[in-house]
């Protein structure tokens, strides 16, 4: 799914927009036990109640394409009977009423749920009727031709709120007020199935977690059966050791430099495109013999891809290089700068010592202190 099309679903819980039939759900203690199942129909909630549910559901679908929502496909094996896809299938056809096929889904999360404390599963089913789109793009809310069903799987934290004194209307005095089991926003959940080119896409599923390096693998393993992609954080120190391993004395200031250009060229490029940019083995490499490396180096950077990641295996170019900010760090030294003012860097040989020189030409502050640059002299 594209960040236009996550987007459409995340307008749907709104109170003006819902299309939300049913809700349900089960509640989970640290010794991974059921306390509670809740749910029903979802329109009979109280205002304020549902509001809160929207909060939830609308977080689930939020973040950035590559590192919070993950795209996610189901192998064939999956979609085969007693597979992980034809029970998603058998779990959204149910509409959610099915008691026994909730409690075998809840007892998959449980098994798999890699979390210390108690949370909430959710599960909603909606349907969709997807509005027709006209040439210039705008919606015909009369013209659906598409009925996108679909469940939305929350997970969230329960946690017990913060001791604090509270005022009592009744004594006049403050008081230590009496602590509540809170729900906290999603770490992880999942859509499904995906809403692709505007359509539902049963051969796959878009996946939430709120913290991009900890996408609990053995979940989407166990209840999911898809592929799991490398996290944000691997791609980006895969990337790095790939450069520092193959590259060897080649993997110069000079060389980093350029490949992160090359890479914010790409990405600024595709601006437009609603899909982020994605690499390949391939596509890798061309970006490193245009920053200049060497034949050779090519020959075996290729062969630690290959080794370390998978030639199959596709790198996200902002999970790779930070296309928004550059930290250059030395003993001691730490300097950060937009992406589009590196060049403002230079390096230099001074007496005999190779240097990062920053010009001074337009103010200094130390310690928020402005100074004169002029009246930087020579300490020597």
């Amino acid at each position: 799914m594209i960040k236009k099309e996550i987007s459409e679903i995340k307008k749907l819980f709104k109170p003006d927009t819902n299309t939300i039939s049913r809700m349900v759900g089960c509640y989970v203690n640290a010794e991974k036990e059921k306390i509670a199942a809740i749910g029903g129909n979802f329109l009979a909630l109280p205002e304020e109640q549902s509001f809160k549910y929207f909060e939830i559901f609308s977080k689930c679908l939020s973040g950035t394409v590559g590192r919070n929502l993950l795209n996610l496909d189901f192998p064939i094996n999956t979609e085969e009977e007693g597979g992980t896809q034809e029970f998603l299938l058998k779990l959204r056809d149910s509409k959610l009423r099915d008691e026994a096929l909730l409690d075998a889904f809840y007892d998959k999360v449980i098994e798999s749920y890699d979390y210390v404390g108690n949370y909430l599963i959710l599960l909603v089913h909606a349907v969709y009727d997807v509005p027709g789109k006209a040439e210039d793009g705008s919606t015909m809310e009369d013209a659906s031709e598409e009925v996108y069903e679909h469940v939305l799987c929350c997970i969230c934290p329960v946690d017990l709120d913060k001791a604090a004194l509270s005022f009592d209307a009744a004594s006049g005095n403050f008081t230590v007020r009496e602590r509540d089991w809170i729900v906290d926003p999603p770490m992880n959940g999942f859509l499904f199935p995906a809403f692709n080119d505007r359509a539902s896409d049963i051969h796959a599923v878009l996946y939430y977690s709120k913290k991009p390096d900890d996408i609990n693998e053995s979940f989407i393993d166990s209840v999911l059966g898809a592929t799991t992609p490398l996290t944000a954080g691997t791609q980006k120190e895969s990337f790095k050791t790939l450069l520092e391993d193959g590259l060897e004395e080649e993997c110069s200031y000079e060389l980093v430099r350029s490949i992160q250009d090359r890479v914010c060229e790409i990405t600024r490029e595709a601006a437009e495109d609603p899909e982020p940019v994605v690499f390949d083995k391939q596509e890798v490499i061309r970006v490193l013999s245009d920053s200049g490396v060497t034949p050779e180096k090519l020959t075996a950077f290729e062969k630690k891809y290959d080794e370390e990641i998978g030639a199959e295996t596709t790198l996200q170019a902002t999970n790779i290089i930070d296309t928004g900010k550059t930290k250059v760090k030395t003993t001691g030294v730490e300097i950060k700068c937009n992406a589009e003012d590196i060049d403002i860097l230079e390096t230099r040989i001074i007496d005999g010592r190779r240097c990062i020189v920053i010009p001074l030409d337009n103010g200094v502050e130390i310690n928020g202190i402005k100074v004169i640059p002029g009246a930087i002299t020579d300490m020597d």
